[in-house]
């Protein structure tokens, strides 16, 4: 497949890191350095634009190494890019750690996944098919 992009920044192309990677990363374009102080969330902006084929999405996912080490998460993760949207890239990035984290122009802080998108067609009804789970939700089946 192949997808059209835009790269208004001077950092190189988003890319998969390993033969094996679903997603690639992507890096934060800043002027200067993010500070975030623990709790806080902010925009951080790409320099990158995406066209994506009609039929698929581009999710924007944390990288696992940002999130154990540094306690830094993309806040509505996966976030989704739709196929029309044609705006900047931008990356919600909340720091669930104790302590201040600094984002430098450059840093790759987050992975985009595409995938294809189905569409449901919801169709009203007055009930619905009974299964063994029924209503059990929220940990209903225990931790062990």
């Amino acid at each position: 497949m192949t997808v059209k992009i835009i790269n208004k920044s001077s950092n190189p192309l988003p890319r998969y890191e390993s033969d094996g990677a679903a997603g690639m990363d992507i890096r934060a374009f800043l002027p200067e350095s993010v500070v975030l102080k623990p709790l806080e969330r902010r925009l951080i902006p790409t320099g990158l634009y995406i066209e994506l084929p009609q039929g698929y999405e581009a999710q924007i996912r944390p990288r696992s190494g940002l999130a154990l080490k540094r306690g830094l998460t993309v806040i509505n993760s996966p976030g989704t890019i739709d196929a029309d949207y044609r705006g900047e890239i931008g990356v919600i990035l909340v720091n669930l750690s104790g302590e201040e984290q600094t984002i430098e122009n450059g840093e790759r802080i987050c992975q985009m996944v595409i995938a294809r998108e189905e569409r449901a067609e919801l169709v009203e009804a007055a009930s619905l098919t009974a299964t063994d789970r029924g209503e059990g939700g929220f940990g209903h089946s225990g931790t062990k």
